[in-house]
């Protein structure tokens, strides 16, 4: 009896690791879509897919573009993506995406349809990156071909984390992350805005990476700031700099600052630690931002700064301790006074310091932010100059 029951246990065992999987997708019943490009037309939504040519991929060099592009508009989003299947031959697979571009039209009337659908889809995995297109459709940016990338989403998803390490105005943001700003409240949304320079038309030919500079270029630019799910405005990028000193966001950039004999001279931060806080003091919000900032001296265009003086980096540490405070209360006075829009996440920290104060505040928090005084401090140490000590200009000026 127990040698029949073993048997039955290891056969039906056996029969479901060969079973296959019931929701299999065939690679060649697949068109996989790379980007997605959405924006609002009148009352409809017009969706955009970038899918991967693959023939064009395996053959380097071939006769067609690596991607193609599909387009349909409809009253709803889903209608839209399902009506493509009527000019795609192949249903349209959305569980690579890279990268989503909105509309600067459709994030102004709001994106919670458009996070609400994509969070709906079980295909769709939830580490893309999310952007807003500026002063172009959407669809029209996903139309433009990149260099060195033959993949333009590729292009996408990588400048920004590229531009996210290095220079610090960009940030990259994912569904879930997205998602998260859009529930919780106490903190606005923000996305960075990507743009065409030179002609959609020029860029949709490939022609335009035939040449060493490419005639039409995407390129990112400033950050949208959102008041719950709608676009309110941007932040250029000393101001989207400052916001993300505050919010520790910032793994290297360049502070460029001026000489007194004339010039200018970069510093390098190779180290940053912002801590942000608030709290309620007699039923009134305060909020302090202090940040740490470790440097080098990169670029000296001065012909009379001697680096072997201690209060040349003195001055240096002062003028960049400056510049870092000057950016930041910039972006707090376009955030709190243009748009009362608390993208710092000084209401998350009101709600963990003063909860009590926070229920009361947290249905008009803007209002409340608007007001906040805020102190900044910024504290700069430049640990090193680089390899050499004083510039080659300082010997030639003397």
């Amino acid at each position: 009896m127990k040698r029949t029951l073993y048997q039955i246990v290891s056969g039906s065992l056996i029969l479901i690791l060969l079973s296959g999987c019931w929701d299999a997708n065939e690679l060649n019943e697949l068109a996989i879509a790379v980007a997605y490009g959405i924006d609002k037309v009148d009352d409809e939504y017009l969706v955009t897919a970038q899918v991967v040519n693959p023939g064009e991929i395996e053959q380097a060099g071939g006769f067609t573009t690596p991607v193609t592009v599909y387009q349909e508009n409809a009253a709803t989003l889903l209608e839209a993506f399902r009506r493509m299947t009527t000019i795609a031959p192949r249903r349209i697979y959305g569980s690579h995406l890279r990268i989503l571009v909105i509309g600067e039209e459709l994030a102004k009337e709001g994106i919670g349809d458009v996070i609400d659908l994509l969070s709906r889809d079980p295909e769709i995995r939830n580490d893309f990156y999310i952007v807003v297109s500026r002063d172009v459709m959407a669809g029209d940016t996903l139309q433009v071909l990149t260099s060195l990338e033959d993949i333009p989403a590729n292009k996408l998803y990588a400048a920004l984390e590229t531009s996210e390490k290095n220079w610090a105005p960009t940030l990259t943001v994912t569904l879930d992350q997205l998602s998260s700003h859009l529930m919780e409240g106490g903190m606005e949304p923000m996305l960075t805005g990507v743009e065409v320079k030179g002609k959609v038309s020029t860029g949709e030919s490939k022609e335009n990476v035939t040449h060493i500079e490419p005639q039409t270029q995407l390129q990112y630019h400033g950050t949208a700031v959102f008041k719950e799910d709608k676009l309110v405005g941007w932040l250029n990028d000393p101001e989207s700099k400052g916001v993300h000193y505050a919010l520790n966001r910032v793994k290297s950039t360049i502070v460029v600052v001026p000489c007194e004999s004339g010039g200018k001279a970069g510093i390098e931060l190779i180290d940053t630690d912002a801590e942000l806080k608030a709290k309620a003091i007699n039923h009134q919000p305060y909020g302090s931002i202090h940040v740490q900032v470790e440097g080098k001296v990169s670029d000296v265009e001065c012909r009379k700064l001697d680096l072997s003086k201690k209060e040349t980096i003195s001055d240096l540490e002062k003028k960049t301790e400056k510049d870092i405070e000057g950016k930041i209360r910039d972006a707090l006075t376009v955030t709190q006074g243009e748009y009362e829009a608390d993208v710092f996440g000084f209401g998350k920290a009101i709600h963990r310091s003063s909860p009590a104060y926070w229920k009361t505040v947290e249905k008009n928090w803007d209002h409340h932010f608007k007001d906040m005084p805020v102190d900044v401090s910024v504290d700069v140490t430049i640990r090193r100059t680089g390899t050499i000590g004083n510039s080659p200009l300082k010997r030639i000026e003397e």
